[in-house]
């Protein structure tokens, strides 16, 4: 598999492993924290998830123009993980729930976003110089599949670690975890809950208490306060990955080559840029834009695996069924599917390999932005599944306690399966356009714009996460499979625009 492969690719990927598990520890808790510790809605968390993730991949694009003024692509990502490093550590320490804090909360996010800006893209660009190689060209979009596989192995451990320790932290405090008590106890504290709500909460925490629970003010204080410290020692588990990364990425930083066709030769001379003339980097430019443009619709829908479809886990999924227990601890949470999609990205991966490699051996291999359209395309199809899945389903005020509803009974939730059949089909579709996207960028890019192309398109992520608090707005708004539908049709437009642009960036991209 990893033969026709540069030497530095598993490296690289194995340097950015702890990025990954910090983007999916974030992914996995980040909005239940804020809901749990601040008592904020979904539209008001959902607001600060989507503007922390559209800076970390905005920040790319920062991240790249340094790169490329400075042509020091090699430190700027080591200072990226420096960065990110101590945004995990300023969000791992416990604090009390106020207005100065949430600040202080939102100040973290932007340091974990400006570090993962510094490294991300750069990081990228530089498993793209390796395929610049006429030995390993060919091989430029299964490289990327490989290093997507391998730097998702962190991501697949992330949400169990966070999850074990915040309910290691509830247990060895006396309470156990329910993943509805944290609304239901803002509500009493707040004066919201009705008096239906109020009965459920009174058996809810004799449950979570182990025994007969006769102060609930004072139990709902306690037990938010045990469950967002929790989260914050969650936070903690980032570090070690960064700490990992770190040394992966110092030892191996002498054999990675420099983005920007700026190699040293043995002899000392520098290697020369490939030249292009006007006309053809402006063309390439403007194929990458477009390409920029119709993938936002992508990320608006695919990136709600962290908002709206961990929401969807928390108050409509039965989680009884998930429940990992290892004596010390029992691992259950809604955190736990943002496990399904990395651990599908490294089973599928050799999979959809294995595939594009039959169909090269025959010159039937589909060129990159035609298995991007195909992505697009698989994207819908798992939104609609869970349009089908959610047709039955109350609207969200109904079980919102903090509107007067009441949290649905174990009985009345959705199976498990719903989602982990919808993860299976969105990885898919991620496999066909997230790394052949970065692919398609490193081989289009003019050689001195190779950072800050590779920072496009994560910027072009960003635009995408930035909208994903609408996701959240409709969520609490309108019908359950209302919701999901906005989600198909983001995905079918983003589908007929590439194949409108079809043989124009296959022509540019030759």
């Amino acid at each position: 598999m990893f033969k026709q492969h540069p030497k530095g690719l598993i490296p690289a990927a194995l340097a950015n492993m702890g990025e990954r598990f910090g983007f999916y520890t974030m992914m996995a808790i980040l909005v239940l924290f804020l809901q749990a510790k601040f008592g904020l809605n979904g539209k008001d968390a959902g607001l600060i998830y989507s503007v922390f993730y559209a800076l970390i991949y905005i920040l790319s694009l920062a991240g790249g123009v340094i790169a490329d003024k400075t042509r020091n692509y090699k430190g700027t990502i080591l200072s990226g993980l420096i960065v990110m490093g101590l945004g995990y550590v300023f969000l791992a320490i416990p604090t009390g729930a106020n207005t100065f804090t949430l600040v202080m909360t939102c100040l973290a996010l932007f340091v974990i976003s400006f570090g993962n800006g510094l490294f991300k893209g750069n990081l990228q660009a530089l498993v793209g110089q390796m395929y610049d190689n006429e030995q390993y060209s060919k091989y430029r979009d299964s490289g990327f599949s490989l290093f997507y596989m391998f730097i998702n192995v962190g991501a697949i451990f992330a949400p169990f670690l966070a999850v074990g320790v915040r309910n290691w932290w509830l247990n060895n405090n006396g309470f156990e975890y329910n993943a509805d008590l944290p609304a239901v106890c803002h509500s009493f504290i707040d004066g919201t809950i009705s008096a239906e709500a109020t009965s459920k909460f009174q058996e809810m925490a004799n449950v979570a208490n182990g025994s007969t629970v006769t102060d609930l003010g004072a139990f709902a204080n306690e037990y938010l306060n045990v469950f967002s410290t929790g989260f914050h020692y969650a936070f903690g588990t980032a570090i070690i990955a960064m700490l990992i990364s770190f040394v992966i990425y110092l030892v191996n930083k002498k054999n990675f080559p420099n983005p920007g066709g700026h190699e040293v030769h043995e002899s000392g001379a520098k290697a020369e840029v490939p030249q292009m003339d006007a006309k053809e980097i402006k063309q390439r430019i403007y194929a990458l834009f477009a390409v920029f443009g119709v993938v936002i619709f992508f990320w608006f829908s695919f990136h709600q695996n962290g908002l709206t479809l961990t929401m969807f886990a928390k108050d409509y999924t039965d989680l009884s069924a998930i429940n990992i227990d290892l004596g010390i601890v029992s691992i259950q949470g809604a955190e736990l599917f943002q496990s399904i999609n990395p651990l599908f990205v490294v089973l599928l991966t050799p999979v959809v390999m294995a595939v594009f490699g039959w169909l090269r051996s025959r010159n039937m291999e589909p060129s990159t932005p035609k298995k991007i359209a195909i992505g697009m395309f698989i994207a819908a199809l798992g939104f609609v599944v869970m349009t089908l899945g959610s047709m039955d389903l109350p609207l969200f005020s109904t079980i919102d306690p903090n509107q007067g509803g009441t949290p649905l009974d174990q009985a009345a939730k959705v199976t498990p399966m719903l989602l982990i059949g919808t993860y299976f089909i969105l990885t898919v579709a991620e496999l066909f356009i997230s790394p052949l996207g970065i692919s398609f960028v490193s081989k289009v890019a003019p050689p001195q714009y190779q950072g800050i192309m590779q920072g496009g398109w994560l910027g072009a992520t960003a635009l995408g996460n930035q909208l994903l608090f609408i996701g959240a707005i409709f969520y609490e708004s309108i019908p359950i499979w209302a919701t999901w539908t906005i989600f198909v049709v983001a995905c079918i437009i983003s589908m007929f625009t590439m194949l409108f642009m079809l043989k124009w960036l296959e022509r540019v991209s030759k």
